[in-house]
């Protein structure tokens, strides 16, 4: 019997209509990027995985497309190589290259190997597919876009600022209200800090996490059974309960943090891109929210400002600095 002719599992077709769509979306994207200043580039679907491993974490470098060389890719292996079966050390040796897992590393590898002919601050845009041998589920693709906007040589707030401006401008083209929520990794270092429970920060991040779903006496209960202490937990209940408007928010962060110099310095980022971002005319909501934490403990890569983009409750992005 004859098979059925079938795409990879995690990636899709697109049809006439959807390409519409699609290109639709990305020429407004490209449109607000352009009105900013940034200016795009793009880099190949292959890098080398020296490039690319060990920026993602154990986890990460799982989720990395590996190419195997061409020609006789076992040249050079020996034997006892060979009967290892070290899956590992195998790649290592006939696998140089990968396909790219995000547009952040790429971006880094492009601005060290072009330094000398880019002018700094260089605002730098990229709308380009990324591959992750992730395990496919409804809503998550192996292969999928993502629309990058970065600068660097600049460690300005005022960056930050204008990223906020951009999302507000892209969903207001789109006509969607969105929240646009800011986090901070400092304000969580510095949490972690306060609460004296370094080793059990994931743990608590993912305890946190669940308090939309379970409630806040089970996330104390779920605490409590993963061995916090109940000062630690003491501690917490008023980062856990944060309410009110923005400015309330950040009043009892900088009571809370008073004795974490790094804690109240992630307090006065958001107070100063909060404070900035009163004095545009936005379409949507921005607020100073510290969940979820998971987004912002996942990856090295976060190391200030984070917004996560809500439309109705419903995760769509983030971007980080």
């Amino acid at each position: 019997m004859a098979l059925k002719p079938t795409t990879p599992k995690g990636t899709r077709d697109f049809s006439p209509v959807e390409m519409a769509k699609r290109n639709y979306i990305f020429n407004t994207i490209r449109d607000v990027y352009h009105l900013y200043g940034f200016q795009q580039i793009e880099t190949p679907a292959m890098e080398m995985l020296s490039t690319l491993m060990g920026k993602y974490g154990d986890e990460g470098d799982k989720l990395l497309f590996k190419i195997q060389n061409s020609g006789d890719y076992f040249w050079g292996l020996t034997d006892d190589e060979l009967l290892s079966r070290n899956s590992a050390k195998l790649v290592s040796k006939f696998c140089e290259k990968g396909l790219r897992y995000d547009l952040t590393v790429p971006f880094a590898r492009y601005v060290v190997m072009h330094r000398n002919e880019i002018t700094f601050p260089f605002k730098r845009y990229q709308i380009q597919p990324v591959w992750r041998a992730d395990r496919p589920q409804k809503g998550r693709y192996r292969e999928f876009y993502q629309c990058d906007a970065d600068v660097v040589g600049s460690d300005s707030l005022l960056n930050e600022v204008e990223l906020v401006q951009i999302i507000d401008t892209v969903f207001g083209r789109f006509d969607v209200r969105v929240c646009i929520k800011i986090n901070n990794r400092k304000i969580l270092s510095g949490i972690v800090e306060i609460i004296g429970e370094t080793n059990k920060i994931i743990d608590i991040i993912l305890a946190i996490d669940k308090l939309d779903k379970i409630g806040l006496e089970n996330v104390n209960k779920e605490l409590v059974d993963k061995g916090i202490n109940s000062e630690s937990i003491a501690k917490l209940q008023p980062i856990i309960k944060l309410s009110g408007t923005n400015t309330e928010k950040l009043s009892i962060l900088k009571k809370e943090l008073a004795t974490s110099e790094v804690g109240l310095k992630g307090v006065g980022e958001c107070e100063f891109i909060l404070s900035m971002l009163g004095n545009f005319d936005l379409k949507n909501e921005v607020e100073l929210d510290l969940t979820p934490f998971q987004f912002v403990f996942a990856d090295d890569g976060y190391k200030g400002n984070i917004f996560i983009i809500g439309v109705t409750h419903l995760f769509v992005g983030f971007a980080y600095n």
